[in-house]
């Protein structure tokens, strides 16, 4: 009683002061005094502008918060300077880490704290002891890379490794797969370092479970919770309540792990400060467990007819003690077969839903793991082509990344809804699981509701993105509805209503369907304890009224609709509609990751800076807020030019991002309205109409030479660059000075209006060839079809960068194809597909060009020639912008499935080529970004292997991205970006072939490198002159950057 009592009064007083305060005005926050002493102390970057408050008003979950202020800190005393000063000035707290958490748990009103900026450091791995020292804002694969080094490894892994912090990890109590071995990061955390709402510096521990990995210098357990004043009176006083709602399975991380604090679980602080998501504290630094890597795990896929029965073979399975066991859908990967191919995704065994089992551990070499991995099999009830067992190797690699991207690749459902968090991360002991799926399935039907299943099965937590009707108040009201009747069903077998996410703004609200009134009561008075202004992450978990509704602050019920324009892209994917495709972005935040090991070259930009306004994911942030009118006042609005102007439109995000994001197509648009009957910059006119000054060029007598002859004069050239404003460090490229036509005999040339077509038919007119997109897609795969079998001619596509600037890709592909036996038909000087049009949001400019080269190439592809393009970024738009741009245009689908990359034909049509001898050669490639993005490299690639040639391939962009590069203010991130793969590689192979399709790609490296790239096209058909280029410009040597 006298417990109950001591804790009562600490509560009472805490929040009669609370009450004070907010009658004196003063919990809306002094934020101008706020800035005041943080301009005079604070030594990291502070950020206010509407921009960047856009960018940092959402995570990734469904809600929307603008913060007053983002502030990044240079080290922990910097933090300890904002913090003191946000507590004088009753400034609400937010810390963040990478902004991955689906809850809304990292957003707020106040103050963000930006973790991954500086607090980024790895201060110490204690190998022998197996732990270490890190910051907040350490990336968990940076820390498995470093750990790694030692044969160690941090146990949780969650699906977001490759960008979420430890910081992040702690907040949320985060899991991952490989959680059924090693346990939550509440398990795995010896020793936090936190300052509280009251400014106390708390050093909070584990229970001791192997001494020899305690820090030296930790607390004793009761010295702990005695930092609290209060708090061990009020477990005292709570022991029943703690002990029978608390604690109660591995996956029970909703409200705060109060089982922790018990005394037979030695009054742990550490454990129990671990998920409570920023509301009782500031993390400033953490000790972590470390665990041995296994030697060599393997992957066995056991399939189901569906995801209840896989559910079913949990408990079965547990008992072997498997590192993982992940479930996953089929439905997830037909999801992943239409992203990437069917190529992304090794032979499956047969059924509708999987468990993917993954068996090893320390000391267990690949023998000893397949037998295991055969036992695992024996023991789930699967047989025969049910079972797939995978060593160490590539497929098992697919597979994981295919888990990995669940979060994103289910952000649509099958048919094609966005689907959204909120009810993405319940748990249930693993025994009741698949009773648990049954019902739940049963509840979506009910509701009308769908999404793909996938999770950490193993554990009994389910992840899935749900099409919940958001975009309307009246939808919204019943999200609301399902949300609580979910939660019910949760408590109903055990649950918890997160399993590793926490509940942050999307859950906590739901917490008394799952804890009696007394739990949620004590969540208060804890909260009290540690934070009675409730500045720390308010509206989160609990406070003084409460937590935020799981209906408030939504953020795609607040946008309005933007409608496509006839003129600009279709946004045929999103019934077009900008609203809705702005929202694919979920904010997962693939896009801060570094892909470049998984073969991926999302994002460029913030590879370069590390700065959250220069990913992708910040980018349709400020796109959704333009949406809602909040912040940005529409697509016009000049702020979104802070974040939008250093995106490279590389298009990599249309590849690598699983939401399906393509941040240069929206770019485009954006600039396509911004400027639409207004004055545009010079260097759109400029760059923009590039083609068109070539063309004119190239009809003028002696123009190409006199211009050659101007470049070679510096000071002429700086001044044009600079009225231009374009980099006055850039040189300008040298122009062809004879036509292609010029060069060839007449058979080559393509036929005159007047002259008898070599078409049997004639598509050059719009007129109704093909009535509706139904039949033209039929079309358009006969013509693949017919393009594979018919007699010997192609039309080889020299765009304008391969006329006006470099002819010797086209002229070498001329070569290797007729050499092929090929009847080669060089398409006309007027067939651009005007991609600087659209690079620069010309689109109704860039529309006319891609109508006048329908005219021209629909007949030879409506009667099954192939056409191969040259340059790769305008390949690509014939392969994917051509349709967005002219969709009601039944030739454009049937120039589409025409289209080849040189690769592509000669793998699919030149069996008999015979290609040059390669062997020992060293051929480093720099795939172009589009080339990557929208046809994919594959097939350069396995072309290169059959040569024998030793390949280093570049995974990302050189840096260049058109006119990107060229213009003056983007000159610094160019240099960064190139500096991420392009200029180190060079560097570190100064005598291989530097191999480039991409006419950007070969200036970039000229210019910054002083080495000339080839065309894949120049290399098959010269293989000796390419080799004897290369060694004219070795030894390699970096031109100083003026």
């Amino acid at each position: 009683m006298e417990h109950a009592l001591g804790a009562s009064r600490e509560t009472d007083r805490i929040r009669h002061r609370s009450k004070e305060r907010r009658i004196m005005g003063i919990q809306a926050g002094d934020y101008h005094r706020f800035r005041f002493i943080l301009r005079e102390n604070f030594r990291g970057e502070l950020l206010d502008s509407r921009a960047d408050r856009a960018v940092y008003a959402t995570d990734s979950s469904n809600y929307r918060i603008p913060p007053k202020l983002i502030a990044c800190p240079l080290d922990q005393d910097d933090l300890r300077i904002l913090l003191q000063a946000a507590r004088k000035c009753q400034v609400p707290v937010t810390a963040r880490g990478a902004g991955t958490s689906c809850a809304g748990n990292a957003i707020g009103s106040g103050v963000v704290i930006d973790y991954s900026r500086h607090l980024n450091r790895i201060i110490k791995i204690e190998a022998e002891k197996r732990y270490a020292i890190v910051e907040p804002g350490v990336v968990q694969s940076q820390l498995q890379q470093a750990a790694a080094e030692y044969g160690l490894r941090f146990g949780p892994d969650p699906s977001t490794s490759s960008r979420c912090t430890i910081g992040g990890m702690i907040g949320n109590n985060a899991c991952g797969p490989h959680a059924t071995a090693y346990g939550r990061t509440s398990d795995n955390v010896l020793e936090l370092r936190l300052i509280d709402g009251v400014g106390r510096e708390i050093i909070a521990g584990q229970t001791p479970q192997n001494p020899p990995e305690t820090p030296q210098g930790a607390s004793a357990p009761d010295a702990q919770i005695q930092q609290i004043p209060g708090l061990k009176s009020l477990v005292a006083a709570n022991l029943a309540t703690i002990r029978k709602e608390f604690g109660r399975f591995g996956r029970q991380v909703s409200g705060y792990s109060l089982e922790h604090l018990l005394p037979e679980n030695g009054c742990a602080l550490a454990p129990f400060l671990t998920g409570s998501e920023g509301t009782l504290g500031v993390l400033t630094q953490a000790t972590v467990r470390l665990v041995p890597l296994p030697k060599a795990p393997v992957l066995v896929a056991l399939g189901f007819p569906d995801m209840i029965a896989a559910a079913a073979a949990v408990p079965k399975i547990l008992p072997l003690k498997p590192l993982a066991v992940e479930g996953m859908d089929a439905r997830l990967v037909e999801v992943v077969r239409q992203h990437k191919g069917s190529g992304a995704v090794p032979d499956l065994p047969q059924g509708s839903g999987w468990l993917l089992c993954e068996v090893g551990g320390e000391g267990v070499d690949e023998d000893a793991a397949l037998q295991r991995a055969r036992q695992l099999a024996d023991a789930s009830g699967a047989r025969g082509e049910a079972v797939m067992i995978y060593p160490p190797g590539a497929d098992a690699a697919a597979l994981w990344r295919i888990r990995a991207d669940g979060a994103g690749l289910g952000g649509r459902t099958p048919k094609g809804d966005q689907a959204w968090p909120g009810w993405e991360d319940a748990a249930v002991p693993p025994e009741n699981l698949a009773a648990y799926l049954q019902d739940f399935q049963k509840l979506l039907e009910k509701f009308g509701l769908d999404g793909l299943l996938y999770g950490h099965f193993g554990d009994g937590c389910v992840h899935v993105r749900l099409n919940m009707p958001l975009g309307s108040a009246t939808g919204l009201g019943k999200s609301r509805e399902f949300l609580f009747a979910a939660a019910q069903l949760v408590g109903k077998y055990g649950g918890s209503i997160s399993g590793e996410h926490g509940d942050g703004r999307a859950r906590s609200e739901l917490l008394p369907k799952m804890y009696s009134s007394q739990a949620v009561e004590l969540f208060a008075q804890v909260k009290a304890l540690f934070d009675p202004e409730n500045l720390m992450n308010p509206g989160v978990l609990t406070g003084p009224a409460g937590p935020d509704g799981v209906a408030e602050n939504v953020r795609r019920t607040q946008a309005h609709a933007l409608k496509a324009n006839p003129e600009g892209f279709a946004f045929s994917k999103d019934a077009g509609s900008l609203t809705a495709a702005f929202h694919r972005c979920t904010g997962v935040g693939k896009c801060r990751a570094d892909n470049s090991g998984a073969g991926g070259f999302m994002c460029p930009s913030f590879q370069a800076s590390q700065r959250e306004q220069d990913a992708t994911r910040a980018r349709a942030r400020i796109l959704q807020e333009a949406t809602n009118g909040g912040l940005i006042h529409g697509l016009s609005d000049p702020e979104i030019w802070q974040v939008l102007d250093l995106c490279l439109a590389c298009k990599a995000c249309s590849a690598d991002c699983p939401a399906g994001v393509d941040m240069a197509k929206w770019r485009s648009e954006t600039l396509f309205r911004r400027y639409h009957g207004k004055l545009r910059p010079l260097s759109h006119y400029a760059l923009g109409w590039l083609p068109r000054w070539l063309r004119l060029m190239a009809k003028i007598p002696g123009a190409a030479q006199l211009a050659n002859l101007a470049t070679t004069i510096r000071p002429l050239t700086q001044t044009v660059l600079k009225l231009l404003h374009l980099d006055t460090a850039r040189t300008l490229p040298r122009f062809a000075t004879h036509s292609l036509e010029s060069q060839y005999p007449n058979h080559l040339l393509w036929p005159k209006e007047s002259a008898v077509s070599p078409w049997r038919q004639d598509f050059s007119g719009k007129s109704g060839v093909v009535a509706d997109k139904e039949n033209a897609a039929k079309v358009g795969k006969q013509t693949r079809q017919a393009a594979v079998s018919t007699s010997k001619s192609v039309v080889v596509w020299a765009d304008s960068f391969s006329r006006g600037l470099d002819q010797r890709g086209v002229k070498a592909a001329i070569q290797l194809l007729s050499k092929a036996g090929w009847q080669v038909f060089l398409a006309p000087p007027d067939t651009c597909c005007g991609l600087t049009w659209i690079t620069t949001g010309q689109l109704k400019g860039a529309r006319r060009h891609l109508e006048k080269l329908l005219a021209r190439l629909a007949p030879p592809a409506a009667n099954g020639i192939p056409i191969v393009g040259i340059e790769p970024s305008c390949t690509a738009v014939l392969r994917d912008d051509l349709l967005e741009l002219l969709p009601a245009d039944p030739r454009a689908l049937m120039v589409r499935e025409a289209t080849f990359t040189l690769a592509e034909f000669i793998n699919s049509n030149c069996p008999e080529l015979r290609l040059p001898d390669l062997t020992g050669v060293k051929v480093v490639a720099q795939p172009h970004c589009h080339h990557y993005s929208v046809m994919g490299w594959e097939a350069d690639r396995a072309l290169l292997e059959k040569t024998g040639a030793k390949l280093v391939e570049l995974q990302g962009c050189c840096g260049m991205a058109g006119n990107f590069g060229m213009e003056a203010p983007h000159r610094q991130m160019s240099l960064a970006v190139a500096q991420h793969a392009l200029l180190p590689q060079l560097k570190a192979n100064p005598d291989a072939v530097f191999l480039a399709d991409g006419f950007s790609c070969r200036t970039q490296a000229e210019t910054l490198a002083g080495r000339d790239g080839v065309h894949l096209a120049e290399l098959l058909a010269n293989p000796d002159t390419c080799r004897k280029k290369q060694l004219l410009t070795a030894p390699w040597a970096l031109k100083p950057a003026p």
